[in-house]
């Protein structure tokens, strides 16, 4: 089959997706990835075909930022959608048998896969459909309201996307001839749905209902033709395992600032770091801070002694895999939600919120984690189980079924 799988948002929104697409190149498919541009050549890198989608995400994270008002933030986001819009329509006609779509596009993708007569399946990274055991990634800042009111948090969650994405969804089915919608979607009515995380971690709630699972992770594939810089293996040749710090599509522009207070609280540790610089610029500075760019965390993680990061979806399960303790400091969207699993998993000390971040305190996040045996332990406990899982297994098995159908 044709599968086209449609992401949109940072390095992590996408990643996942490769490892995904490999193993359906080796089922046999022939696979294409529709994301944003600065991710072609990740994609290629890894084999898949990649069709590009209008916008950057980093110029919408500093419109967002820059907004003077709430009113002027929807404008931005607004006209990124209506741009989205139209590239995911694009890369549909395109040629594909089959979607698979990532939440935040997922609306697009169903309108798309709706005028072209292609089959959608909601393929999420992040619990995306209300439950009462738990308010939904961004509902709250991750704490358990109860269950009436987790419920309710996260279909006041899905409502709002439904509406921020309204005007945008309305004007593709305009343009594309199909008849105006009769209620507002996010894709969090789309079935089938495989998440791509593992039950270890976020277990499938009870009332979710039928059609919407918990596959396990979709491990990043590795560019086939990367190898680590040779300044990169050189330093952790040179002295004990390092602490990982970045934080992702966090911060941008504030790269100078952040740096400074990374610097101060890696020498506050006394501990080697690898830092990576991310859409923030960072820059720290010290004998025994090596500066990196984007490379496979896969590769990297597993050598550092742990990783202080923003807790994103992809970046939060490259650290669990490696089975090294984490210090979580996130900003914002589902970034809490992971933060507070990784505390609750006992592989993490307690979040650090990014915009209340100190020296001091990530200092002594990071000496917690090197020092107390516990969140070592079941860190390594946690990634030898998760290496004993196929998440890739119920897509491709539901992929193939609809391939002999």
């Amino acid at each position: 089959m044709r599968i086209l799988i449609v992401t949109a948002g940072s390095r992590g929104d996408v990643a996942p997706y490769t490892g995904l697409g490999r193993r359906l190149v080796e089922a046999g498919h022939a696979v294409a990835v529709a994301a944003h541009p600065p991710f072609a050549g990740l994609i290629d890198g890894c084999g898949l075909d990649h069709r590009p989608l209008p916008g950057d995400p980093r110029e919408l994270i500093r419109a967002r930022a820059r907004a003077a008002s709430w009113e002027e933030a929807r404008a931005a986001m607004g006209a990124f959608l209506d741009r989205l819009a139209d590239g995911v329509a694009a890369a549909v006609a395109d040629g594909a048998d089959l979607v698979l779509t990532a939440f935040g596009p997922a609306a697009l993708s169903q309108v798309a896969g709706e005028a072209s007569g292609t089959p959608v399946i909601g393929t999420f990274l992040a619990p995306a459909c209300a439950t009462r055991e738990f308010p939904l990634a961004g509902a709250t800042d991750a704490e358990d309201l109860g269950p009436d009111g987790n419920l309710a948090a996260g279909q006041r969650l899905l409502a709002d996307a439904a509406a921020l994405q309204a005007d945008a969804v309305a004007g593709l089915r305009t343009r594309l001839g199909l008849p105006p919608a009769t209620s507002r979607t996010t894709g969090a009515g789309l079935r089938p749905v495989f998440h791509g995380f593992s039950p270890l971690v976020v277990p499938r709630p009870a009332d979710w209902p039928s059609g919407v699972e918990v596959a396990g992770y979709w491990w990043p594939a590795r560019p086939r033709d990367w190898r680590p810089p040779a300044e990169l293996v050189d330093f952790l040749q040179a002295g004990p395992p390092p602490v990982f710090i970045g934080f992702g599509s966090m911060a941008p522009g504030e790269g100078e600032r952040l740096g400074e207070l990374v610097t101060a609280a890696v020498a506050r540790a006394g501990v080697r770091a690898v830092v990576q610089a991310g859409w923030a610029g960072l820059t720290a500075a010290g004998d025994d801070v090596l500066a990196v760019g984007d490379l496979p965390h896969d590769w990297l993680f597993p050598r550092t002694a742990a990783v202080v990061h923003h807790a994103g979806a992809g970046t939060t399960a490259a650290g669990l895999r490696a089975g090294v303790p984490a210090v979580p400091v996130p900003a914002m969207a589902d970034q809490p939600f992971w933060s507070a699993r990784l505390h609750r998993l006992g592989v993490a000390p307690r979040p650090l919120p990014l915009d209340e971040l100190t020296a001091e305190s990530l200092g002594a996040a990071i000496i917690t984690c090197l020092t107390e045996p516990a969140l070592r332990r079941r860190a390594a406990e946690l990634a030898y189980a998760l290496a004993e899982e196929d998440g890739t297994a119920a897509v491709l098995t539901h992929i193939g079924a609809v391939g002999r159908g």
